[in-house]
């Protein structure tokens, strides 16, 4: 299995790791990347990485590629997106897949033109042991009719000052931090609820990343913490007075086409981190968290807990709950044999939709219809091939 990279940053050679790992075929034969972060892992794991290209167009045009996979800042994978499904490539991009409403309205016209199955997002939680097993409770209909949704994604300190000093401090890059790090949580509980989100309501901003917070005005100058997640291209050493535009807590209140209710809350100081969820139905509740590691789910009438599970929270590959793996395997499977895989282009579509609205919603300090952008969203996404 020949590998392209476009963005060989800290996450894809990771990845890169994973993928070689579950198959040991996997090749990267060449790369596109002008300060490529996550190469020193590589060549500490001896993977090679074949060539290094000046531009992504040189990449495809030199190379049989079965896969082109992208991990380039979030504000170039529509134009990366875009050269590998020219190319006649398969494609994997990592998540958020686009940055903003009007890319993600150009990339609906994208698989209007080449079609849903060539494009793969790396929503890793999809993969997740837990997310399926309460698929597959829902699916039995112990939880009823799902009524509303309580919940969050919480980071350490060391975490959120990793953003604080990262390109993904920048809007202009990321999108946002709700659409940079939560839409996987979002895409999920879009997956429960099993309709698009229509009205959103949020508020948010920086308390705990300033300069009155900073520990050295207390006379603590021990920040090793701050600075044990390093950072990228376009890094910078500031964490308290940094100069990015994100927020570091967000809470938000959603309506679905059917009713259903969800808020969400993100922050990123919080010393004992957590990423759960509360999904109540007309006739159980399923609680759960990824980071704690346990799945519960009780019957209303009886009061019983049916459903007890706990998980690992990694594993020897998975830096995600046990996902990791699971989604390389069914990738690897889906290029060659074209295996069903439990997370779409449309799934991630909607879900970065639904972070940017409300981001929308907190700047503007407003409730945000989203029934005009899907109808202009469905209009590119049916649209004749051109």
């Amino acid at each position: 299995m020949k590998v392209g990279i476009i963005g060989l940053g800290f996450r894809l050679a990771y990845l890169a790791y994973v993928f070689k790992a579950i198959d040991e075929n996997f090749e990267i034969v060449g790369y596109v990347d002008p300060e490529p972060t996550g190469l020193p892992e590589l060549v500490e794991k001896k993977i090679s990485v074949g060539t290094s290209y000046a531009s992504p167009q040189e990449l495809t045009a030199n190379e049989k590629l079965d896969l082109l996979m992208i991990g380039s800042p979030n504000h170039m994978h529509l134009d990366h997106i875009r050269i590998g499904l020219e190319a006649g490539l398969k494609v994997f991009c990592e998540k958020p897949i686009v940055t903003t409403i009007e890319d993600s309205i150009e990339l609906a016209r994208l698989m209007a033109k080449f079609g849903h199955e060539r494009l793969m997002v790396g929503l890793v939680l999809r993969y997740s042991p837990m997310y399926r097993d309460l698929l597959a409770a829902q699916a039995t209909g112990v939880l009823g009719n799902i009524v509303s949704i309580e919940a969050s994604e919480h980071i350490y300190p060391y975490h959120g000052a990793f953003f604080m000093r990262d390109w993904r401090r920048y809007e202009k890059y990321s999108g946002s931090f709700m659409l940079e790090k939560c839409c996987h949580d979002l895409d999920l509980y879009n997956g429960i609820v099993g309709v698009r989100p229509e009205r959103v309501a949020s508020f948010g901003g920086r308390r705990s990343f300033i300069p009155a917070n900073d520990p050295r005005n207390e006379g603590i100058n021990d920040m090793t913490m701050f600075y044990s997640k390093p950072s990228g291209w376009q890094g910078s050493d500031k964490v308290f007075d940094s100069d990015g535009d994100i927020i570091d807590y967000q809470v938000a209140i959603v309506e679905y086409a059917n009713g259903v209710g969800m808020n969400f809350h993100t922050n990123l100081n919080v010393p004992d981190q957590f990423r759960r969820f509360a999904i109540m139905g007309s006739r159980g509740m399923a609680e759960g968290d990824f980071i704690r590691g346990y799945l519960d789910i009780h019957e209303v009438l009886s009061g019983a807990k049916v459903v007890e599970k706990k998980y690992a929270t990694r594993t020897a590959l998975s830096q995600h709950y046990g996902a990791d793996e699971q989604m390389a395997a069914d990738l690897i499977a889906h290029v060659r044999t074209g295996k069903h895989l439990p997370v779409s282009t449309l799934n991630a579509l909607e879900a970065g939709i639904l972070a940017l609205a409300m981001d929308e919603a907190r700047l503007k300090r407003t409730i945000v219809d989203l029934r005009p952008v899907w109808d202009s969203f469905d209009e590119a996404l049916h649209a004749r091939a051109a």
